[in-house]
């Protein structure tokens, strides 16, 4: 089975609930960016949200970006996704060496430091909705739980999990993210609060049972859960030599012209993919024409 998302409601549609499989994407991600341990960890738990909260989108152009701006030496991390199972990232330093915090786990935290996160949702209207916390832990997933009650007073839990192989590929990855509705009785809400203490770890529950259907079932232990939609959630980069052109053309003509005058080629990398476009002088000749 590939990657999947699953989207699911429980307690007759208090609670809606997500829960994701990345391990193929985030390996993907990390053959990418040739990402160390913490990064791949850092870069993978965000890339499961993300993938997760852009399927909570309903329009198929809608789009959505999280930033995690921060001092530590990670340098912070984009991710985009759309409602389609489309996820595309970055860390801002792929290198990043940490020794394990004190439970022996990769230091996501210590890699991410203090900092803010935005979200930032382009849903077609005239200016996007953005929404920004202040980091609580760096851990993501806790940051993630932060901002979903501040930013868009929504109770949320969300649980995200990376777990490396002793090759640093990726063994496991996957998240889950269950929100309650306004109307949840006192008791749903009670019997959420003791599931979610009980998962120390997402990836322990995905080493028992590789499957988002599992996960759900941990996490809404004891109530009735109806799953709506499976949706195949991929590492993506929808850049390519067209689109960067157009960005070529768009820095105007003087900046055209004087690399054309230089007389080397030039070569521009995707932060999302790490792919580089290579352009020629002849080339650049061409985009100077088609620019005004």
């Amino acid at each position: 089975m590939g990657d999947v998302i699953i989207r699911a409601a429980a307690a007759n549609h208090q609670i809606r609930a997500f829960a994701a499989v990345t391990k193929e994407l985030t390996e993907e991600a990390r053959k990418a960016h040739n990402t160390s341990p913490a990064a791949t960890a850092a870069l993978g738990r965000l890339l499961s949200a993300g993938a997760m909260m852009g399927v909570m989108m309903k329009g198929e152009k809608d789009l959505l970006t999280i930033q995690i701006k921060s001092q530590g030496p990670l340098k912070g991390i984009t991710v985009t996704a759309d409602a389609n199972g489309n996820v595309k990232g970055y860390v801002g330093n792929p290198d990043v060496i940490l020794p394990a915090n004190a439970k022996g786990k990769l230091d996501v935290s210590t890699a991410v430091g203090d900092g803010f996160l935005n979200v930032i949702k382009d849903l077609g209207l005239k200016d996007p909705y953005i929404g920004q916390t202040a980091l609580q832990t760096g851990e993501i997933a806790d940051d993630l739980t932060y901002y979903f009650a501040t930013s868009e007073q929504v109770p949320s839990s969300v649980g995200l999990g990376v777990l490396m192989e002793r090759n640093n590929t990726v063994r496991q990855a996957g998240g889950f993210i269950v929100q309650l509705m306004p109307f949840a009785e006192e008791g749903v809400i009670s019997q959420l609060e003791e599931n979610v203490r009980k998962v120390t770890s997402v990836t322990d529950i995905l080493e028992e049972k590789d499957m988002p259907e599992y996960l759900l079932e941990r996490v809404l232990a004891g109530m009735e859960i109806e799953i709506n939609d499976k949706i195949p959630v991929r590492f993506t980069c929808n850049c390519s030599k067209e689109r960067v052109a157009k960005a070529l053309i768009s820095i105007g003509r003087k900046d055209l012209t004087e690399m054309i005058d230089e007389g080397k080629e030039i070569e521009l990398n995707c932060h999302f993919c790490n792919k580089n476009y290579t352009f020629q002088v002849d080339e650049l000749r061409q985009l100077l024409k088609q620019s005004k």
